[in-house]
């Protein structure tokens, strides 16, 4: 292994530009070249490949979004685009690749081997927390302090006006960012995909908020809700209750966005060394990540199909505590 390439496929997420960093200066400890492939997949595709070295990635760790740029590759998808891209690593010597991203990152890097053979490592760059294998994917921490710091102005109106607020978070199959900034909000309800919304206890516990004069709610949806997102719930709300003044409020994509957390930053610096290490031990075909604060190493296959549970104890803390 003498040359590498790393890149950053799928959403951004803050944390990238730490993995990036590491990858880069871990490279070159080791005495490998490393290069960077620009918006994913495609760079590989149409040879948009940049020389790395330890000034280019000075100055990045505290940046959001990522300075590889990032893009779905709809062509990478095919074997013809598959092609391209293993001609051009190739034709510039590159020995093995670290991906950062999510799902259809490891996928698309595991498909490639079975056809090309070219040695990838993979970190797990989500907000979304989603990927077996790691407690934390990179993004995810952020993520969740960007939404607690807006639910906690949202509060403040709530209580002002004595309003329910329904406020929609990132999670379309996973409901780890409601779960977790729900909680740390102070949310009286959280709705995620993972447990199955009955809408007699969601109008239960409503009414037990009123029983015990509550005046305000904050309700955290997640965008994968059984239920529907935060304005079909708003008009199930609505129809039931209306002396309620309910308002709706999606954060949407400012979640992705921001300075990383220091969390998020320590997280890609570990896994992108962790990722170095792993090519240079041949291995392949794997997702680096951390269990227990150990750094620990997952088939695609496995990070891929395997369902990452939110811990069921917590179900039944929002329900003591909302």
């Amino acid at each position: 292994m003498k040359k590498i390439v790393v890149f950053t496929s799928g959403g951004d997420s803050p944390g990238m530009n730490g993995a990036i960093r590491a990858v880069v200066r871990s490279g070159i400890y080791y005495g490998l070249e490393v290069m960077g492939s620009m918006r994913g997949y495609n760079g590989l595709i149409n040879n948009d490949l940049i020389p790395m070295n330890a000034h280019s990635v000075s100055n990045i760790i505290q940046r959001g979004g990522t300075i590889l740029k990032t893009a779905r590759s709809k062509e990478f998808m095919t074997p013809e685009g598959r092609q391209k891209a293993y001609d051009n690593l190739v034709a510039n010597g590159i020995d093995g690749m670290v991906a950062i991203g999510g799902d259809g990152t490891y996928t698309g890097a595991m498909v490639f081997y079975k056809e090309h053979k070219i040695p990838t490592i993979g970190i797990p760059g989500t907000i979304d927390n989603d990927l077996y294998g790691t407690d934390y994917t990179i993004g995810f921490d952020t993520a969740v302090n960007t939404a607690l710091d807006a639910i906690d102005k949202i509060r403040d109106t709530a209580d002002s006006h004595d309003r329910l607020f329904l406020v929609e978070v990132m999670g379309r199959d996973t409901g780890y960012i409601a779960m977790e900034v729900g909680i740390a909000g102070g949310a009286e309800a959280i709705l995620v995909p993972e447990s199955k919304t009955n809408v007699q206890e969601f109008y239960d516990l409503l009414e037990n908020g009123l029983r015990r004069h509550k005046t305000s709610f904050i309700v955290v949806v997640a965008e994968g809700d059984e239920l529907g997102n935060a304005h079909q719930i708003a008009k199930y709300v609505g129809e039931k209750y209306p002396q309620f003044d309910t308002k709706v409020s999606i954060l949407g994509h400012i979640q992705r966005g921001g300075k990383p957390s220091a969390r998020d930053r320590v997280l890609g610096s570990r896994l992108g060394m962790a990722a170095v290490q792993a090519l240079r031990n041949g291995q392949y075909n794997q997702a680096a990540g951390i269990v227990d604060n150990q750094v620990v190493y997952t088939d695609f296959q496995d990070a891929i199909t395997k369902d990452k549970k939110i811990n069921r104890n917590l179900f039944k803390l929002v329900d003591i505590l909302g």
